[in-house]
């Protein structure tokens, strides 16, 4: 007899205020007569940092897919963004980068585009959004200390207060949003749920990222990267600049062991000047630091393979970083998150049925499973990197990838193949379809560029505030 799925009002239970736990939140919140979001600190009203979120100091940017995902779950997000500071990038027309294998051309016609804004910023607004609809509730200053329920299905989940007091919260859907701290691998084994898969890969690349008060007009400025590149001796390292709100531009810098940036702020455009090439420390040299360095060892690739678990009981789904976490030079992690979400609000369309919850795990797995091929199959080839080491597929595949990239400096074809897959709206399968594979056998069709492409109006910019003469 088939299962009949449950209508009416049901109450979710979100454990985590992260982003991911937001955007859950707007997943759920027309399927749900009402949410609880269950957080251990206090949610900030306006675009101040949150406890727990240190990342939050380093550059941020969503991709096509993770902002159509957020404008699809909250019409209006993207706009409310920009006229908060957000700046809408164009990608690859405003886009300044050297990539391995060379300059990046800034093609006319745009494909895609990034939002670029402080993680602040994009966190308070996408807040608000949600916390404005009476369903949605928060309990602040208040831990989940464990699932209810067995084996079968997750009923609910038992908290603790400030003040030590434990309650039982009952739901009919438990939405795990709790970043890299996640208790759930613990939990499901404490129900009998075992032989969970996980996965780390860590590049050992470690992150220092500054503010400062851009020495341009950050509108309709460009963002500005340098690559690492694995085939070079000694340790990598990389960079970029994002415009940002308020005139400013948020710096961060990436080295590997051996070569590791610190919180040393007289070292901060020292170290840019290291990269393969001066073009971020020529640029940070005009202007004005606004706040110190801070600095994060925590870049690993680490994912929990939940979807794959022979059993799963009813009533949990897990999203977010509590599913995977990402190097954050990939920009990959919000963007993942929202198309997770998306995903899960298609899914409750049909229903909270016990099926419900193991048919969303699966689909949340899918944007997962592109950026961690995206992610992990770049830095498996940093000599340093621990966890995996490539293959001869994988050794294969990179450099037929890098030879797509270095046809990307020459082919808007290519370049495109690529975008659409780095924005997240394509499988990195399409890379080896025929249209790609040909372009790639092809190479650039124009002639390699020797330098950063700044246009005229910009470039008149840089000259009246010394960048450049």
């Amino acid at each position: 007899m088939s299962e009949v799925p449950r209508r009416g009002p049901a109450r979710v239970v979100i454990v985590g205020g992260s982003m991911a736990g937001v955007l859950a939140a707007a997943a759920v919140k027309d399927h749900a007569g009402a949410v609880e979001i269950v957080e251990a600190h206090e949610l900030p009203e306006g675009p101040e940092p949150r406890t727990g979120v240190p990342q939050a100091v380093h550059i941020h940017m969503l991709q096509t897919g993770g902002a159509e995902a957020i404008e699809t779950l909250l019409p209006g997000t993207v706009d409310l963004l920009l006229a908060a500071g957000a700046h809408r990038i164009p990608v690859t027309s405003h886009m300044v980068i050297c990539s391995p294998e060379g300059w990046y051309r800034r093609w006319r016609r745009s494909t895609h585009y990034v939002i670029s804004a402080s993680r602040d910023l994009t966190d308070s607004v996408v807040r608000q959004q949600v916390l404005k609809d009476p369903r949605v509730r928060v309990r602040p200053h208040t831990r989940v200390v464990g699932l209810l329920g067995d084996r079968g299905a997750v009923t609910g989940v038992r908290v603790r207060a400030a003040d030590g007091t434990e309650e039982d919260l009952r739901a009919d859907l438990v939405v795990d949003a709790s970043g890299r701290s996640s208790r759930t691998p613990v939990w499901l084994a404490g129900l009998g749920v075992t032989g969970l898969r996980h996965d780390e890969i860590d590049s050992g690349l470690v992150y220092a990222s500054r503010v400062y008060r851009a020495p341009v007009p950050s509108r309709d400025w460009p963002m500005v990267g340098v690559q690492a590149d694995p085939r070079l001796p000694g340790p990598v390292s990389a960079g970029g600049i994002l415009p940002i709100e308020g005139d400013r531009w948020h710096v961060s810098l990436m080295g590997g062991p051996g070569g590791q940036p610190t919180r040393d702020a007289d070292a901060f455009e020292p170290f840019a000047r290291t990269l393969r090439h001066p073009l971020l420390a020529d640029l940070i040299a005009r202007a004005e630091p606004v706040t110190g360095v801070s600095v994060t060892h925590s870049t690993a690739n680490r994912r929990h393979y939940y979807e794959r678990l022979r059993h799963w009981p009813g009533g949990l789904v897990v999203l977010g970083d509590a599913v995977a976490t990402f190097n954050p030079v990939y920009a990959q992690g919000i963007s993942v998150a929202a198309q997770g979400a998306l995903a899960l609000r298609d899914i409750l369309a049909g229903g909270f049925s016990a099926g419900a919850a193991r048919a969303a795990q699966r689909a949340i797995a899918r944007p997962v499973d592109w950026a961690w091929a995206l992610a992990t199959g770049q830095d498996i080839h940093f000599h340093t990197t621990t966890g995996r080491s490539p293959n001869l597929a994988d050794r294969l595949l990179h450099r037929y990838v890098g030879r797509l990239s270095r046809t990307a400096t020459g082919s808007f074809h290519a370049a495109t193949a690529l975008t659409d897959v780095l924005a997240l709206q394509a499988s990195p399968a399409t890379l080896v379809k025929p249209g790609a594979l040909l372009s790639a056998l092809l190479g650039p069709l124009r002639r390699p560029l020797d330098g950063p492409t700044f246009t005229r109006a910009e470039r008149v910019l840089l000259r009246r505030a010394g960048v450049i003469r």
